[in-house]
């Protein structure tokens, strides 16, 4: 070997090796599994679909898989799977946080938003952001944006008239389990049945129960039209939802990853609630048109209710009134 040639390499392999810094492209992949019980056509779901596309875009090894219908873990049993570490992402509830941390209990109240845009503004000022931090130093689960899951209505499988909740009285109306969604149910004068979401259509239809409650447009995505002849209109909760993620697994992301989950969670949560807002307003005339009958009682028998069974519930004794005063305060 030439001299020259023989110098260069002796002098090459005294160099320390050098490993080049990361890029973006190079950046570890994470695997994301998000469960949601919500049905593959709807918003929440194609919201978690968009926000797979934008977060495998940004090339930082984010890789994101989406299971709708409780097809990975079955409703109600996602929060345990993130904190246990057996899942990296979930669209928690209030009514799942409350379970954990029941000082938290009043935002399951029966009638305490007043539209999406005090929704909006309690969970995008101060309060969300006290909130945020609660979850994550309770229940180690890191919320990354709140979305709009809808206004809860009453649906049954057959018609008859209501004007009030003693006109609901001995119907079988699923309701999602846990004591809040039972105290909800009894503010409907209903008998509430705890039944998972995907079970739902089927009960209706075999006569297992006798109508449920959802927002209009996860009723219309579920197909729940098919097995039911009345909608009654009692606008008992408008509901947010969370795109939620095991805390543990998200501390291990990079910067960079979080930045782009978070900001793919954030955009996903605004096209969930602008195609939801836009589909409330025209499916309960989709539903008159199907031939079920949509009635809006007189909902102030409702809300006498609502304050007389709150008022009496041990649950609400930890409530902290002093945040729930400042919701009911926000403009």
């Amino acid at each position: 070997m030439p001299m020259k040639r023989r110098t260069l390499l002796a002098a090459m392999s005294a160099l320390p090796f050098a490993v080049p810094a990361p890029t973006p492209a190079m950046a570890a992949d994470a695997v994301v599994r998000i469960s949601t019980a919500a049905p593959p056509s709807d918003f929440l779901a194609k919201a978690c679909e968009a926000l797979k596309t934008q977060a495998e875009a940004s090339n930082t090894g984010l890789k994101v898989s989406v299971h709708p219908a409780s097809t990975l873990f079955k409703q109600g049993t996602e929060v345990p799977a993130l904190q246990r570490g057996n899942l990296e992402m979930s669209t928690m509830t209030t009514f799942e946080v409350a379970q954990q941390i029941p000082e938290f209990g009043f935002l399951n109240r029966a009638y305490l938003f007043r539209d999406h845009a005090h929704l909006r503004a309690v969970f995008d000022g101060p309060i969300g952001a006290a909130y945020r931090k609660a979850v994550a130093d309770k229940m180690g689960i890191a919320i990354l944006a709140t979305a709009y899951l809808g206004t809860r209505q009453v649906a049954l499988a057959k018609k008859r008239p209501v004007a009030g909740p003693q006109d609901l009285a001995g119907v079988k109306m699923r309701m999602p389990a846990g004591p809040d969604w039972l105290v909800l149910g009894r503010v409907l004068g209903v008998s509430p049945v705890p039944m998972g979401m995907p079970e739902v259509y089927l009960a209706l239809k075999t006569g297992t129960i006798d109508g449920q409650e959802n927002p209009l447009s996860i009723f219309n995505a579920a197909k729940l039209f098919e097995v039911s002849e009345q909608i009654v209109l009692t606008a008992h909760m408008l509901q947010p939802v969370f795109f939620s993620v095991a805390k543990p697994f998200w501390d291990k992301l990079t910067p960079q990853q979080q930045a782009v989950l978070t900001e793919a969670a954030r955009a996903a949560a605004k096209a969930n609630d602008s195609g939801r807002l836009a589909d409330e307003q025209s499916v309960a005339d989709a539903m008159k048109a199907r031939g079920l009958a949509v009635d809006s009682p007189d909902l102030a028998p409702f809300r006498a209710l609502a304050d007389r069974l709150y008022a009496e519930d041990p649950g609400a004794k930890v409530w902290d009134m002093a945040m729930a005063r400042q919701v009911l305060d926000t403009k």
